[in-house]
């Protein structure tokens, strides 16, 4: 297998790695698992897929054919041990990359039963199966940025901040942060090879759920209608979904060399690009083009809470190769860009090498915006 120094010295994830690499990925109809498992094709790898059935037409699951392309998938719920176990079993992964979860913070509150025990439940069942994996080199498990007990400070949130949650979405990651680490040293003896990862807010194409930002911008102005946004001065860490993709994808090929430092890593944005709201959609509209505007819908009365302003410090990411390579412009323009060729009818090839394009471009720091 390759040198540990060779597999993250230019920050980009090692082909070599991964190429004939078992994955079981979990989530891989959702939109970040779509991009992901994109990669891994890319790149070689055997890709075996767990998560719900695809909740859109036009998610990238779909417009990509991986529904055709995986090695296998499985369509089953997280909260079904026995469909995650079997899954596992059969796969045989050498890499565990579990990104399926309930993701939406508002959907939470109007569901926090089912969202506790998908995320918290539905995590312990991978963890469970992992115990019997006797090929498994590495697991990586994704949660987000608001695992923390949000402070409403300035500075970003590192690994060794306290963990809370104030709505349901939040403590369900933070609970799952608990589960992890409790697995990891109860039952693992190795357990730096099942790292956490916190991921700060994703933007790129095909991104089609409700109540998110990009998405419900890029319908508003595919249809001639201004967007409408409920908290226009909220401060995200905002990044293009192949930033922290690259991390992910880093942390195994670290986690699977016995080479990482620490437990859990922060993949955000360099401050500069904590960026209020408003200014994403403004960068959006001006991407987008043809008049393309916003309202401000923000309501005081808004009963469902949500963190006015979060950042990330991801200085610890940094020690494993890791850096941020695009800024928020340029990853608002690829995300406009991805949007743009799918509502203008690009069929699956060409959509299978924009996105290889952009994944290429992204990693390595080299991408620019083709209006």
């Amino acid at each position: 297998s390759p040198a540990v120094e060779d597999l993250v010295s230019d920050g980009e994830p090692n082909r070599s790695f991964w190429a004939n690499q078992r994955v079981w990925l979990s989530g891989h109809t959702g939109f970040k698992g779509a991009w992901l498992a994109e990669w891994l094709l890319h790149m070689g790898a055997e890709v075996h897929g767990f998560a719900l059935a695809p909740q859109h037409e036009r998610c990238p699951h779909l417009a990509l054919g991986h529904d055709s392309r995986l090695a296998s998938e499985r369509h089953a719920d997280l909260r079904d041990r026995a469909a995650v176990e079997a899954s596992i079993t059969d796969a045989r992964p050498t890499i565990v990359l579990h990104l399926a979860a309930q993701a939406l913070v508002r959907a939470a509150y109007r569901a926090p039963v089912e969202t506790f025990a998908t995320n918290v439940l539905g995590t312990v069942h991978v963890l469970d199966a992992l115990r019997r994996a006797p090929e498994l080199d590495a697991a990586v498990f994704v949660t987000t940025d608001k695992v923390y007990e949000n402070r409403e400070w300035a500075w970003g949130y590192r690994e060794s901040d306290r963990l809370g949650g104030h709505d349901p979405y939040a403590a369900s990651k933070a609970a799952c942060e608990i589960a992890i680490a409790s697995y990891r040293d109860s039952f693992f003896d190795r357990p730096t090879r099942l790292p956490s990862a916190r991921a700060g807010n994703v933007i790129g194409g095909g991104d089609w759920a409700a109540e998110r930002l990009l998405p419900d911008c890029m319908r508003a102005f595919a249809e001639g209608r201004p967007a409408a946004i409920r908290r226009p001065h909220a401060i995200r860490p905002w990044q293009h979904v192949v930033e922290p993709l690259r991390g992910y994808l880093m942390l195994a090929e670290r986690a699977a060399q016995d080479a990482l430092p620490a437990a859990a890593y922060n993949f955000g944005p360099d401050l500069a690009d904590c960026r209020p709201v408003a200014q994403v959609v403004q960068l959006a509209a001006q991407h987008w083009g043809g008049g393309a505007g916003w309202n401000d819908c923000s309501d005081p009365a808004e009963p469902m809470h949500e963190t006015h302003v979060l950042r990330l410090d991801a200085s610890l990411a940094r020690e494993i190769g890791w850096k941020p390579r695009i800024d928020l412009s340029r990853a608002v323009g690829l995300t406009v860009e991805w949007y743009r060729a799918q509502h203008e009818g690009a069929d699956r090839p060409a959509l299978i090498e924009r996105t290889r394009a952009q994944i290429d471009q992204v990693s390595a720091g080299t991408s620019h915006d083709r209006r």
